[in-house]
């Protein structure tokens, strides 16, 4: 007689809400941060340091923003696998991250120096390219990509 074994099942799915036609197109590091500060908190941009991520088809059409972490003051914690595993459901191509700063520094901190190539050597090896992290504040943004940083 076999042995049962009791195991749970995994269902994966991804239901979008629009036609590709009515996504926006990201085309720029300001084109994401328009994205990304629709998608923010403004009460709480001062606050609490938050980290989310954008996802992007092969054409860079953002399939959706999904709040990843939400932390204190001075850090939040990111956990890869909750990143890679959001981008593998909806079958990205591309991400791009984004955190803000409740200081309003705009520069990255090594912490976020050293995320982002981690989840760099991530997406290569899952072939989703992480296409540049934005940090926001209050009054403006940073992008790694811009700066030389990827």
């Amino acid at each position: 007689m076999e042995k049962q074994f009791k195991v749970s099942e995994i269902e994966i799915s991804y239901r979008p809400a629009y036609k590709l036609s009515e996504k926006p197109k990201v085309i720029s590091s300001d084109t994401a941060y328009g994205v990304f500060n629709q998608c923010w908190n403004a009460d709480k941009m001062q606050l609490l340091e938050e980290f989310k991520v954008m996802l992007l088809n092969r054409q860079n059409r953002v399939l959706g923003v999904l709040s990843v972490a939400q932390g204190g003051f001075s850090e939040v914690m990111i956990d890869p696998k909750v990143v890679f595993s959001a981008a593998l459901k909806a079958c990205a191509s591309g991400i791009i991250l984004a955190h803000n700063h409740p200081s309003a520094e705009l520069c990255p901190s090594e912490a976020d120096i050293r995320l982002t190539k981690k989840m760099m050597d991530g997406g290569t090896l899952l072939g989703i390219k992480v296409h540049d992290h934005i940090i926001l504040s209050a009054y403006g943004y940073y992008s790694f990509t811009d700066e030389g940083m990827m």
